[in-house]
């Protein structure tokens, strides 16, 4: 690992300054527990780290009509663990405690889960080339090892997936990415936070140069009040998922008043199911009207030659999660 310079600001703006001196040098630090992972490997090679953990970033506030403001430093336990997550959006609050085991959650913050890197091992593998770690240099994984890579969204220049399971529940429920730079406050929506791969696999976040994440914003939505995250993975540990799906739905007299969708681990961000919400959405709630949903957004996956497996697996997935919160609706 190369040496490093450490500081812990106690003020937003005192952390800005010190990004701003030496932007090529400098990052961000939350828990550290995939940068680290990365300065280990060679992947990430800071000439200094800035700790955010100090900043007046780390509460969870019930806003004005009932959403979510959960600050970037909160741990992925205390937003786990806190009562109005877990009654408000109970998919969020499942969806970070199957993300990583409890060691990992103590450390993890909700800004650092955001900004996690694809766990592709061409990524991480120094000695493979890798679009996304360095610019036009190749993406063996489309004719190599894919079996986890995406079917929605990729490119010729990159197939890897997003890690976050926190960022899919997110997704559907419309969160919003507060940050702050030199030149002041800023916010862009979850569902344009991860920019499409195309030709620009290296760019992975629509934040300016600089910028640091304050705070993530749920807005009100009565939805997610019955909401439910499923992720599968390859082992019954702390894994990667291979797909997972965040999902709400509100059930009136048989007929879906209200449907949130978001797929993970099957594109290179968080997949809202934009298309599989529009087609269920006024129509029967139906085991059939979920297959088809399901099917009418998975026309557009591309599966490379080992992960067609990927569409059958959401197309279930889809199906069995809205088929419990449909019963549960109408007991």
């Amino acid at each position: 690992m190369r040496e490093f310079d450490y500081r812990r600001p106690s003020e937003v703006s005192e952390a800005l300054a010190l990004m701003s001196a030496d932007p090529a040098e400098a990052r961000f630090l939350g828990g550290g527990t995939n940068l680290v992972d990365l300065m280990k490997n060679g992947v990430e090679r800071p000439g200094l780290l800035i700790d955010v953990r100090g900043l007046p970033l780390d509460r969870i506030e019930v806003t004005d009509g009932g959403g979510l403001h959960v600050g970037a430093t909160v741990t992925n336990s205390d937003l786990a663990a806190h009562p109005e997550v877990r009654r408000r959006c109970p998919a969020l609050a499942q969806a970070v405690l199957a993300g990583a085991s409890g060691q990992l959650r103590n450390m993890a913050t909700v800004g650092g889960n955001l900004l996690q890197r694809t766990r592709c091992g061409y990524f991480t593998d120094l000695g493979k080339p890798c679009n996304k770690r360095a610019p036009g240099s190749g993406c063996p994984a489309i004719a190599g090892e894919h079996l986890n890579h995406a079917i929605l969204g990729g490119s010729a220049h990159c197939v890897a997936t997003h890690a976050s399971d926190m960022a899919v529940a997110l997704t559907a429920f419309e969160a919003v990415v507060k940050y702050e730079t030199p030149e002041g406050r800023g916010e862009v929506p979850l569902t344009e936070f991860y920019p499409p791969v195309g030709d620009t696999p290296h760019r992975e976040t629509a934040l300016p140069p600089g910028a640091l994440v304050t705070a993530v914003v749920l807005p009100p939505a009565p939805v997610a009040a019955a909401s439910r995250y499923r992720k599968v993975r390859g082992r019954a540990s702390f894994a990667f998922a291979i797909g997972s799906l965040a999902a709400a739905l509100e059930v009136r007299d048989g007929i879906v008043r209200d449907v949130r969708l978001a797929f993970g681990a099957v594109a290179a961000r968080p997949w809202r199911a934009l298309e599989a919400e529009r087609v269920l959405t006024g129509g029967p709630a139906t085991a059939e009207a979920f297959a088809a949903a399901a099917d009418a957004e998975l026309s557009a996956a591309q599966p490379l030659r080992d992960n067609g497996y990927k569409v059958m697996l959401m197309r279930n997935l889809v199906v069995a999660v809205l088929s419990e919160l449909t019963e549960e609706a109408t007991r």
